[in-house]
């Protein structure tokens, strides 16, 4: 540990047990050790909060707020339910049980039922629409291209979990979706708004692209056809494009986690693009996200966190990437991943630390830990009463990152 590290550590642990007092500050240090049974209870009580909160139609407790009083909206996010069958599917198949089983199965039938359709005029096509009469938006039919990215990545996990809980030709179907998104350059297009002429890209996402590329890659390993993998390539490849030689990019995790995906099949894309360009592009993300953090202040009392405002959802996500990274730098990048290795130990304590232990929200992640004071550029009296809810994708990315770092570490 170098000398700025061990200061910034003994700074913090002494703010901590003058705050807490130092039997507290000790116990609590103990529960946030990076032992396999702290992960373990915390994955577990992470999927147990999602499991008590899929409602009996299949859809999920989608936003409360644990303080008592905070009026919180009525949306629904069908991109987010997708991205949560994901974990559910890695925990099932991690550590299979029926409730979870009877969980993944309600919510990947309301997921089929009310959102996955076809596309006018395109028989072989199917998507994961997002309908005001499910997400409560005043905003017309339309389909994501994350929604229909993670829609397929969540029923594929199901798939892996429960083999024949969605049937082929869906998938496919889906698959084919993303492909027509596709434009000649690599790109996508972000939306599909049947009032608005069809294919629209007014509006950008940054992780549509990469939730995408995931869904094609996991689709190959279910149905091995060249094709998804050479469109998740080609997307993968333009986005390294556009990126190349800036000194700050965006923290797009799950392009890192789809480049693991894609750097198991090279012979299969390797004349659309180059593993050099997808590893520079990858290296590029990661130090982007490293450098923000080692910006933060010396004495950081959030230590771990990888942003000022303690938020635990910006954490999680960086950590899936990182974690997902680690899976396929080179060895002999052996600065960066030790770096990468330090950040995802302090960020790995920082969601243990915030996780709710016990009560009606035990395992959950709420958005913040802390309120931000007066003259932090986030401060607003609003956004301190969201500190305190808990949305499902907190608690989704969370438990994601805790189980890429079980699989990995231990």
């Amino acid at each position: 540990m170098n000398e700025r590290n061990l200061h910034h550590r003994i700074i913090c642990i002494c703010a901590l047990a003058a705050f807490l007092g130092v039997a507290e500050a000790a116990q609590a240090n103990r529960a946030t050790a990076l032992s396999r049974a702290n992960i373990d209870r915390a994955i577990e009580r992470a999927a147990g909060y999602i499991v008590r909160n899929v409602r009996a139609n299949g859809a999920f407790t989608y936003l409360v707020n644990m303080k008592a009083g905070v009026e919180v909206g009525k949306k629904y996010n069908i991109v987010r339910h997708g991205g949560t069958l994901y974990a559910m599917g890695e925990y099932h198949r991690m550590a299979p049980g029926a409730q979870m089983r009877s969980a993944i199965e309600r919510a990947g039938s309301f997921l089929i039922e009310k959102a996955v359709a076809p596309v006018p005029g395109e028989e072989n096509l199917l998507a994961v629409w997002s309908r005001p009469g499910v997400t409560l938006s005043d905003e017309p039919d339309q389909v994501k291209l994350g929604g229909t990215g993670l829609g397929l990545v969540g029923l594929l996990s199901i798939e892996q979990a429960n083999p024949g809980f969605v049937d082929a030709e869906t998938l496919r179907r889906l698959g084919r979706f993303l492909v027509y998104m596709q434009k000649e350059n690599g790109n996508f297009y972000s939306k599909y708004i049947p009032s608005e002429g069809g294919r629209c890209d007014e509006w950008i996402s940054l992780y549509y692209p990469g939730e995408a590329a995931l869904g094609l890659v996991m689709l190959y390993e279910e149905d091995p056809c060249d094709v998804w993998l050479h469109t998740a390539a080609k997307g993968i490849a333009y986005l390294a494009s556009v990126r190349a030689n800036k000194k700050k990019v965006e923290p797009d995790h799950w392009v890192l986690i789809a480049t693991a995906g894609l750097m198991k099949y090279e012979d299969k894309w390797a004349h659309i693009v180059s593993k050099d360009t997808l590893l520079q592009h990858a290296t590029q993300i990661c130090v982007s996200i490293l450098r923000e953090r080692e910006r933060l202040p010396l004495g950081y009392m959030l230590s771990g966190c990888f942003t000022d405002n303690g938020y635990t959802c910006p954490t999680a996500t960086r950590l899936e990437g990182l974690l997902a990274a680690l899976t396929f730098l080179p060895a002999e990048q052996t600065e960066l991943r030790k770096r990468i290795e330090y950040a995802v130990r302090l960020g790995i304590r920082f969601l243990l630390a915030a996780q709710v232990p016990s009560g009606k929200f035990a395992g959950a992640f709420p958005r913040g830990t802390h309120l931000l004071p007066p003259g932090h550029p986030a401060y607003s009296r609003a956004a301190n009463d969201r500190v305190t809810e808990i949305r499902i994708d907190y608690v989704q990315h969370a438990l994601s990152a805790l189980m890429r770092y079980k699989r990995l570490f231990f």
